[in-house]
């Protein structure tokens, strides 16, 4: 079924109502599943009355209800096939139903599970357990012998516990009990260190509680620290938990709301649906924006190194990217602690993701800032020693699926050089399963971030707009054969290069009028400016220079005459198109825009073929009108919405932010194209430079020309990011950034558009082969929380059974008893460990 713009826009309406509404709640949690490993804890908790009851039986009842069809609890690292990360949360749930003595047959159905497959997977995880499991999978394996749960292991099971039991060990001998490298520290693992026999006193369980109660948001470790000391913000934490998540307690709570935000945005605008979403993408960046506007980097700060690099690098991207002023010092305050910069360099395999991010931030980096120039040398150096890892699954913040290819790419490819809708393809590929973050007991997806609607969205879109794209390149394709340039008989025949280039650089409205604009716009100077270089004498060409100078072609016959009528046609076309849209007459500017483009090539033939050498001054002077940039932006925009003012489509008076797009793309153009351009004699900037210093070799001019480009460049992205150059709309800008990035791609390496077929791949996965990406969906829906309404001030509901009766095993309940707080924190009570 090929996708519709009603499929899609149905879509967007779901979205905006299932999940952008969450956002506006504030409710986070919403977008986290349940951790059975978490609320199995919680469930250990003791009733402070009813002893033999749990104080959260709606815990319990959760685990009862929410074991897998397979025997396991848990959600799955690798989607529905069950790995190491089900195996501390079946053992703890298995555990907690013994103790409370119901679910005899989940139990049952858990030991099933765990005996028949525990084996295989720790023996296919054994070199590459992450630190987390070497933690907690033996606590939960003498937990559960502990409480007379027989567990079916072999000796050779038993050599694997014991080899993860020593890992255990090395981990408890080698970190400190709160180590500000790690996002969970030792404490936040406190429920593990009886079985560990590692002693923790109350007074240091205390000192460390978080000013909500919690250890380290982990509502684990909370429960336990509950058991251990009995307090009462501790309980309030527990309580109020309970309350907003009832059912099932994820694994950190709460969650980092900005975070969570920052990352939802940053799918979407990688997916290629920011088009669907900007009003709450403005929404949720100016929340998170008023927040670092008073945010200072402070080393008491309790997030761990690498959760505050991850989130800091990514707030600053985002940020730019959309024109906020944000200083570097947002996420460049690391380069200023020598510590932190020492532990980096000996530990950054588990903190690849932080410094990924670090790098695609310093993506948008202006010339004077220093601080964000040696975040990318850092970042950069460590990135290279990662790329050549096998594995990262060390990371302490978020594991991507593909982390190793983003970095290669990212290495290898500037940002500048990738077109948006292959880049958006490539996302959608390489998101099959979603980012992992690293939780305390097991990994975890964000339903926001790893959402089958959202896929599913970016993938109608992606098809959709390939269907758009192949019919208005056959409408291309037919205009550039009724006219004849496609048969012109010399020069480059580019009209697939030229539409690939602009719809695939540009994220344009579906019904856009620029993308066969800018392209014919294209092909009609390519066919141009070849004529000049390669078939026109200078008496035929000077002969044509003064009918366009005239604007009329009588007496014009051949390719001149041929290129005089399109280019004619073309501006009485995009003229009369503005008209009827309620605009003025441009048809004078736009005329004038193209005579000052036809005059430059005539200048730059009359150089080469008199053998004159222009100073540079001269040279860049006429050259940056004659890559003919400016004549793309500046037409096209005025179909844009908002469009610019027609006051500024004026030759010779051009804006800092087109300036700067007509110079770099000029130099790119040179500095892959001098050795051409040396051979047919005519003029080029490394060329210049080169015959102007007769001491400096070719690979001096060409860096010298390299170091300028990278100044004009740097100037171009200053120009698009930020207001400096005035009120212009941000459509605005980013056509000019589109335009570049085309020009990027092109002479990055080489000079691809004098190739037949080197980007006849990148135009498939374009316009014709649809993205490989599957729509999985879950074996079993995830239960989402829901809010519970407060119900005052005075009393807490507390629900717990007078006792358990098992029937068919199921949990049958007796009524609910309202606990005042008061009561609960004032009642003295021995709780045990089981």
């Amino acid at each position: 079924m090929e996708p519709s713009l009603a499929s899609i826009h149905a879509l967007v309406t779901k979205l905006k109502k299932d999940l952008f509404s969450k956002v506006k709640s504030e409710n986070h949690q919403l977008f986290v599943s349940p951790s059975a490993y978490d609320t199995a804890w919680l469930a250990m908790i003791p009733h402070p009355v009813e002893h033999s009851n749990p104080l959260f039986r709606g815990c319990l009842e959760w685990l009862v209800d929410n074991q897998t069809e397979q025997g396991y609890w848990g959600e799955s690292a690798n989607g529905d096939l069950p790995t190491i990360d089900v195996l501390p949360a079946t053992i703890a749930s298995m555990v907690v139903l013994r103790k409370w003595g119901v679910g005899a047959k989940n139990i049952e159905k858990g030991l099933k599970f765990v005996n028949a497959n525990m084996v295989d997977m720790l023996h296919d995880q054994r070199h590459c357990l992450p630190r987390w499991f070497s933690i907690v999978f033996p606590a939960t394996i003498e937990l559960a012998e502990s409480s007379g749960i027989e567990l079916n292991i072999c000796d050779y099971t038993k050599s694997l516990i014991a080899e993860i039991s020593n890992q255990r060990q090395q981990i408890l001998c080698k970190e400190e009990i709160v180590d500000k490298w790690q996002n969970f520290p030792l404490l936040a693992y406190l429920e593990t260190f009886q079985s560990a026999k590692y002693d923790i006193d109350q007074e240091t369980i205390t000192k460390h509680l978080s000013e909500d109660g919690s250890l380290f948001q982990s509502p684990s470790a909370t429960a336990q620290a509950y058991i251990s000391t009995t307090n009462p913000k501790c309980l309030k934490y527990l309580m109020s938990l309970v309350e907003k998540c009832p059912n099932g307690v994820p694994q950190k709570y709460p969650m980092d709301q900005e975070l969570v935000e920052l990352s939802m945005v940053d799918q979407v605008q990688r997916l290629g649906l920011s088009e669907y979403f900007a009003d709450e993408i403005d929404h949720i960046l100016r929340k998170v924006y008023r927040s670092y506007l008073v945010k200072e980097y402070s080393p008491e700060d309790n997030r761990s190194i690498a959760e505050k690099l991850f989130k800091d690098s990514l707030a600053f991207r985002l940020f730019r990217t959309h024109g906020y002023n944000i200083c570097p010092s947002t996420f460049c305050w690391f380069l200023h602690d020598n510590e932190i910069l020492r532990h980096l360099e000996h530990n950054y395999a588990q903190f690849s993701s932080a410094l990924y991010n670090v790098y695609k931030a310093t993506d948008l980096f202006f010339y004077e800032e220093n601080d964000v120039h040696d975040a990318r040398s850092f970042s950069r150096k460590m990135l290279q020693k990662i790329s050549a890892m096998k594995n990262v699954d060390d990371d302490n913040v978020v594991i991507f699926p593909n982390l190793l290819q983003m970095i290669f790419e990212e290495l290898n490819t500037p940002w500048t050089a990738r077109l948006d809708h292959l880049d958006h393809r490539m996302w959608i590929e390489q998101n099959k399963e979603g980012p992992l973050w690293i939780g305390k007991a097991s990994f975890y997806r964000l339903s926001c971030v790893h959402n089958m609607e959202l896929m599913q969205l970016a993938l109608q879109n992606y098809k959709f707009k390939q269907l758009i794209y192949q019919n208005e390149l056959e409408e291309l394709k037919r205009w550039s054969k009724k006219w004849g340039l496609s048969e012109m008989g010399f020069g480059r025949e580019k009209t697939l290069y030229c539409y690939f280039a602009v719809s695939a650089s540009t994220c344009l409205p579906h019904d856009s009028l620029i993308r066969m604009l800018v392209a014919k716009s294209a092909i009609l100077i390519t066919v141009a400016d070849d004529f000049f270089d390669m078939r026109g004498s200078l008496e035929e060409l000077h002969f044509m220079i003064d009918a366009i100078n005239r604007w009329d072609g009588d007496g014009l016959s051949g390719p001149s005459k041929v290129i005089f009528d399109v280019l004619d046609d073309l501006v009485r076309d995009i003229t009369n198109t503005l008209v009827l849209h309620g605009k003025i007459d441009l048809t004078e500017d736009f005329r004038s825009l193209w005579k000052e483009t036809f005059n430059s090539w005539l200048t730059e033939t009359a150089w080469g073929r008199s053998g004159y050498i222009p100073s540079v001054d001269e040279y860049l002077q006429t050259s940056m009108i004659s890559i003919a940039t400016h004549i793309l932006v500046l037409t096209s925009s005025c179909f844009l919405d908002p469009s610019i003012p027609e006051n500024k489509v004026k030759p010779q008076k051009y804006e800092n932010i087109t300036q700067s797009l007509m110079a770099t793309t000029r130099l790119l153009n040179d500095i892959q194209s001098y050795q051409k351009e040396q051979e047919e004699g005519t003029t080029n900037l490394v060329l210049l430079h080169f015959n102007q210093n007769p001491d400096a070799s070719m690979d001096h001019s060409i860096s010298t020309v390299k170091r300028l480009l990278d100044m004009k460049r740097n100037g171009l992205l200053k120009h698009v990011f930020t207001d400096d150059d005035g009120d212009f709309p941000n459509e605005w800008k980013h056509l000019h950034l589109s335009c570049f990035k085309v020009f990027q791609m092109l002479f990055n390496s080489s000079n691809l558009y004098d190739t037949e077929s080197e980007l006849q791949s990148n135009i498939a996965k374009a316009i014709y082969v649809s993205p490989k990406h599957e729509l999985h969906k879950c074996t079993k829906p995830h239960t989402t929380f829901q809010a519970v309404p407060k119900k005052g001030n005075v009393m807490i509901s507390v629900r717990y059974h007078d006792r358990f009766i098992m029937n068919n095993h199921r949990l049958s309940k007796r009524p609910m008893r309202n606990i005042s707080p008061k009561v609960l924190n004032s009642t003295m009570f021995g709780l045990c460990f089981i």
